[in-house]
């Protein structure tokens, strides 16, 4: 930057020579000087015209805005993130009643009638239909209101698998386990 040379306007000073004066040295500037534009910049609150206004916001990148851009471009941004995010609330929505409708398609294939009817107990239908009268027969009764005929059915089973039991220890009952 310094080259041994004055700066044009540090030139343009006069300078007189006398013996109780003495000169002044060269001033040297720092690397950051700029030099000042001979004009200044129009005004940047102007705008009645509707002339463009000057970009005046320098970004480290270089980049220069004017703040009415910079703020309409933030603001189209949200709407655009706005939407964005809507649209994923819409999907999401969407992917959750595909995967209800598909779990109680499910069920309904498992078990069809179930989910359509009011009453949720489900009742072994019965072997012989001597056992219950057709007075009692009642659709609407409670199971816990029964006389124990399935106690019954319990029973017998219980009895056949004990006499099952019962061959086995008679043909196997001497051995031992060791």
């Amino acid at each position: 930057m310094y080259d041994g040379r004055p700066h044009p306007l540090l030139a343009q000073i006069p300078l007189t020579v006398s013996p109780f004066i003495s000169l002044p040295t060269a001033t040297t500037l720092p690397y950051t000087y700029k030099t000042l534009p001979s004009t200044l910049p129009p005004s940047s609150t102007a705008d009645s015209n509707g002339v463009e206004r000057e970009k005046y916001v320098v970004s480290a990148s270089g980049h220069a805005a004017h703040p009415d851009d910079i703020i309409q471009s933030c603001q189209a941004l949200q709407a655009h993130l706005q939407k964005l995010q809507d649209d994923a609330k819409k999907a999401l929505k969407e992917w959750e009643d595909d995967m209800e409708k598909q779990v109680l398609a499910e069920k309904r294939r498992v078990a069809p009638g179930w989910l359509d009817r009011e009453e949720k107990i489900l009742e072994p239908e019965r072997k012989r239909a001597s056992l219950v009268p057709s007075s009692q027969a009642d659709h609407n009764q409670n199971i816990m209101d029964s006389q124990g005929d399935g106690l019954s059915n319990e029973a017998e089973a219980y009895n056949q698998s004990n006499a099952a039991g019962d061959e086995l220890d008679r043909a196997f009952g001497g051995i031992t386990l060791q």
